[in-house]
């Protein structure tokens, strides 16, 4: 049984920095195409990063320079790097997985992904 579980969401001010961790269990770690997706309020679910098995990426233009996504392979693990956090970067963060190979145009598109973990918040507020 494929799981992930998101954590590290929180409460940050403006400028500051929050690390994002996503714990898989039930695949072969580095073997699916991952990816961060998030939700604001009142908004519709957003690509964020996404990672292929090839290690290619695809970051929304709104967050590249600011967050960067890596795996720790030896924890099974999936990590948001989010730096300069903006309070449009308040939202609930979700962790997202799916064991076909995707493209890196396709790793923002939500309909490439099958498993989804419950989500975490993140609120950028001063």
């Amino acid at each position: 049984q494929v799981q992930l579980v998101e954590s590290g969401g929180g409460l940050v001010q403006p400028g500051q920095s929050l690390t994002l961790s996503c714990r898989t269990s039930g695949f072969t770690f580095g073997t699916y195409t991952m990816a961060w997706f998030r939700q604001r309020e009142g908004k519709q679910r957003e690509g964020v990063v996404g990672i292929n098995p090839s290690g290619s990426t695809n970051y929304a233009d709104s967050v590249k320079g600011r967050f960067t996504i890596s795996q720790d392979n030896a924890k099974n693990t999936l990590i948001l790097q989010m730096n300069n956090l903006l309070p449009e970067d308040t939202a609930i963060y979700y962790c997202v997985a799916d064991s076909r190979q995707w493209g890196p145009v396709s790793l923002l598109q939500s309909e490439a992904y099958s498993i989804w973990g419950q989500g975490t918040q993140v609120t950028v507020s001063a």
